[in-house]
């Protein structure tokens, strides 16, 4: 076995919980931009939302265990837990811690969220935009992999979608006064949900 196994593990970790973040970000400017409104089924999408976002919490740990284990850079659970801690690339790394709070943050509020105030839901599920920009500011200042081609075209390619659709849910807020709630049926005579995104 490789002495650099867990380092692998780490950036394969890294990597894929960034795009799943992004995945997550991204579906849920759809959902809040009826993009996907008129779909015959609204409430799988919204499932497939949330399973984008704990999916990504799998693999931030899985990157975060891989960074732990490895000996090829050594990081202590201070150098994980606690921002600027670090010995190798501090600035980058805090940029990484931050945005692993501010995921945990958004995803427990989430599974919470019948239980919260729906404006505290709402306020912190906004953090989905730092938590998005602080990932992709760790995966490029601390990313080993910036030299790839695909990877710096994966890198734009994502700031570019979050971006366009960002000012679609804004144009939309200006135009209409508010953003209309995305409505969700779950077969129950439930009340609609409120959108994912909110820029209130």
């Amino acid at each position: 076995m490789s002495e650099q196994i867990w380092w692998f593990v780490a950036r394969s970790g890294g990597i894929v919980a960034w795009g799943l973040v992004t995945l997550s970000v991204c579906w849920g400017l759809f959902l809040s931009t009826k993009a996907v409104a008129k779909a015959s089924q609204p409430a799988r999408l919204l499932d497939l939302h949330r399973f984008l976002g704990g999916l990504s919490v799998v693999f931030t740990a899985i990157h975060v265990a891989g960074l732990v284990a490895d000996s090829y850079v050594a990081f202590s659970w201070l150098d994980i837990l606690v921002p600027w801690a670090a010995g190798w690339k501090p600035t980058a790394v805090a940029w990484g811690v931050v945005a692993m709070y501010l995921l945990v943050a958004v995803e427990v509020t989430s599974l919470l969220m019948k239980r919260l105030p729906r404006s505290l839901w709402r306020q912190v599920h906004r953090a989905s935009f730092g938590l998005y920009f602080f990932a992709t500011i760790h995966g490029v200042q601390a990313g080993s992999d910036t030299l790839n081609v695909w990877y710096r075209m994966s890198m734009l390619a994502s700031v570019n979608i979050v971006a366009f659709l960002s000012i679609v849910l804004i144009l939309a807020h200006k135009k209409k006064g508010a953003v209309a709630p995305v409505p969700i049926s779950t077969g129950r005579g439930a009340e609609p949900s409120a959108p994912l995104v909110s820029v209130e």
